[in-house]
C-alpha cells in the first residue's frame, strides 16, 4: 500500500481552481458551437473529388467550367516575397493562411468563371488544396492589369481588389 502526502497551501489551491475552471469554460465554449456551423466548416474545406471543388466554388456563388482547364503542383515557397505576401494577405482576409504550408507542396486547380460581372477578358477561380484540404483560392483576370481577389462574389461589378 502507498500513501501520498503534500502539502497544500492556498496559492497552490487557489491556482489549481483557477485552472480547472479554465477547462471547464473552454469546455463549454467547444460544446455550445453548433454542429451546423461545425458540418458547414468542413464541407467547405474538405474536396476529395472534382465534383466537390465545383460544389465548393458553386457554393460562393460562382459558374464555372465542369472540369478544371489546369491542374498543376506547386511548392510554396519557405520563405515568402512581396508577391507571395500580397497573396497571402487576400488569403487572410479569407480565413485561410498559406505560412502555415511554406514548403510544402499543393495542387492548384484552375476553372473558368463563367458569371464574374466584369465581362472584359477571361476570368478564372483557383483553388489551392493540400491533402484534399482547400488552403487557398481567389478569382483573377488573365488580361493585362486585371484583377485578383478572393473567393467572395463580389457585391457589384465594380469590385475588384
Amino acid at each position: 500500500m502507498f500513501i501520498f502526502t503534500t502539502k497544500v497551501n492556498k496559492k497552490k489551491l487557489l491556482t489549481g481552481a483557477v485552472f480547472v475552471l479554465a477547462i471547464i469554460v473552454i469546455i463549454i465554449a467547444v460544446s455550445s458551437m453548433s454542429k451546423e456551423a461545425w458540418s458547414s466548416s468542413e464541407l467547405t474545406s474538405v474536396v476529395k473529388t472534382n465534383e466537390e471543388r465545383v460544389l465548393f466554388l458553386t457554393s460562393l456563388g460562382w459558374e464555372v467550367s465542369e472540369e478544371p482547364i489546369e491542374e498543376q503542383v506547386i511548392t510554396i515557397p519557405k520563405e515568402f516575397d512581396d508577391v507571395y505576401t500580397q497573396y497571402n494577405e487576400i488569403q487572410l482576409s479569407q480565413g485561410f493562411d498559406l505560412t502555415e504550408y511554406a514548403g510544402l507542396e499543393a495542387t492548384r486547380y484552375t476553372y473558368e468563371v463563367k458569371n464574374h460581372p466584369d465581362t472584359t477578358g477571361k476570368v478564372v477561380a483557383d483553388i489551392i488544396v493540400y491533402r484534399n484540404r482547400i488552403i487557398a483560392g481567389d478569382i483573377q483576370s488573365t488580361v493585362m492589369d486585371g484583377f485578383m481577389s478572393g473567393l467572395d462574389f463580389p457585391d457589384s461589378a465594380n469590385e475588384n481588389s
